[in-house]
């Protein structure tokens, strides 16, 4: 057997465990159906279905394939049940100071006229409102580590039936998350969340937060006096620089940041102690960040909180990578229901490349591997998920047999397997 061989079957011995561990409990129609959904997602790198019924092979005509799989997306909406083991599987690498990096997305969609439920979202890259749908990630990160976790991901429309509301939606995926990490890790939500809707709920719930403000939200100062946050921070004085090299555009440039802290409240919760975290460096205007995140003897206050904040951008580059790798707005199921399993699974397939190929010590050999799969002229980078989709994609890709008819000795009949189910002769 050749070396290409071995791993390939490496590669899907460990897809199958997955997929066994995130189907548990379903019936074999839904497990089968997940399966081949995310084997084919990863070994076609791309969300279309028709790619994906390539993939599987199957010894039928492929528009039978894609019909099954259309109608098993749009069957029974598996989103929570898929965000639930993620969320209980990934619990263990959140530790007490894990970062749970919050965000908004979307999937533009300039051209469908007849998609169900598709409203109005704004397009973050370019600044536009077009058609599309919403996307709420949470993606666990150490501000010390490389690897990620994610951990909750939904598609979703404001027009949609039972939606209530944009802040409704950021708590139910907060919740879901502290539920399963036992209230670990810290909430990191950029512009937007220093909504009261969004900080009085995390406060009441035990969460500690930091949240970006911009500015004309009204805080408490020290001496009882209540003012804008904009205003507050002209009273905070820096306390530390740091030097850090940010890079924009294949350019690296060098900022000199000023960082200070001011202990303020909200004047909803008088009771509760929360501090003005003040970056100065970033641009013309400072970026400003809320946190019930106390000070300790161990670090600088400023630093920390700035660090966690810096981390939570980490969020933005799983959007860029799903949407490069996966092409995930190219996605073209009419039905709202498949949509929402569609973006469900892949981000099953993210946790796949992130946590069981990528983070575990014990298939470090297989990462390493895949990793040369890859055929990269440079370094592998620290988002190292772009190299292992690219191995694993080179491996599986129009590999012979995925799935056979196998006839057991014990019984007559016949069974559709997958044929990364047994090893190879």
């Amino acid at each position: 057997m050749s070396g290409n061989s071995k791993l390939r079957y490496k590669i899907r011995s460990q897809i199958t465990r997955f997929t066994s561990r995130l189907t548990r409990g379903m019936g074999k129609v839904k497990s089968r159906f997940l399966r081949e959904m995310i084997y084919g997602i990863q070994a076609g790198r791309d969300i279309k279905v028709s790619n994906i019924a390539r993939e599987l092979n199957e010894a039928i005509p492929l528009i039978k394939t894609e019909n099954r799989l259309c109608r098993n997306l749009a069957d029974l909406d598996l989103t929570e049940s898929v965000n639930n083991y993620l969320c209980w599987e990934g619990a263990g690498q959140v530790r007490r100071d894990t970062v749970l990096a919050v965000d908004l997305g979307d999937v533009r969609k300039d051209y469908a006229k007849k998609m169900e439920y598709m409203a109005r979202v704004r397009d973050g890259s370019k600044g536009e409102i077009a058609g599309g749908y919403w996307l709420c990630q949470i993606v666990a990160a150490h501000p010390c580590e490389d690897n990620i976790t994610p951990l909750y991901g939904e598609l979703y429309s404001q027009n949609a039936e039972g939606f209530h509301s944009e802040n409704a939606q950021i708590l139910k995926a907060v919740n879901t998350v502290a539920k399963a990490t036992e209230r670990r890790g810290i909430v990191a939500i950029d512009r937007g969340g220093d909504r009261r809707s969004l900080l009085i709920p995390l406060i009441k719930n035990g969460l500690r937060f930091v949240v970006r403000q911009e500015g004309k939200r009204h805080i408490v100062l020290p001496g009882g006096s209540l003012c804008s946050v904009q205003k507050a921070a002209r009273w905070c004085k820096s306390e530390v620089e740091r030097k850090i090299e940010l890079e924009k555009d294949g350019i690296r440039k060098v900022r000199k940041l000023r960082l200070g802290s001011l202990p303020v409240k909200l004047p909803e919760r008088p009771q509760e102690q929360l501090w003005l975290v003040v970056i100065r460096g970033f641009g013309k205007t400072p970026v400003i960040l809320l946190t019930n995140v106390a000070p300790t003897p161990v670090r600088k206050h400023c630093l920390w909180i700035g660090e966690l904040y810096l981390t939570r951008w980490k969020c933005e580059e799983t959007y860029r990578f799903l949407k490069s790798t996966y092409n995930l707005e190219d996605v073209r199921v009419r039905s709202y229901t498949g949509l929402r399993n569609t973006y469900a699974l892949l981000n099953a397939v993210m946790y796949f490349v992130s946590v069981v190929v990528g983070a575990k010590p014990r298939l470090n050999i297989i990462f390493k591997q895949i990793c040369e799969k890859a055929k990269r002229f440079y370094e592998i980078a620290n988002f190292y998920q772009y190299a292992i989709a690219d191995g694993i994609h080179r491996l599986l890709y129009a590999s012979e047999g995925r799935l056979t008819e196998v006839k057991h000795r014990d019984s007559p009949h016949t069974q559709i397997l997958l044929n990364f189910a047994r090893p190879p002769s």
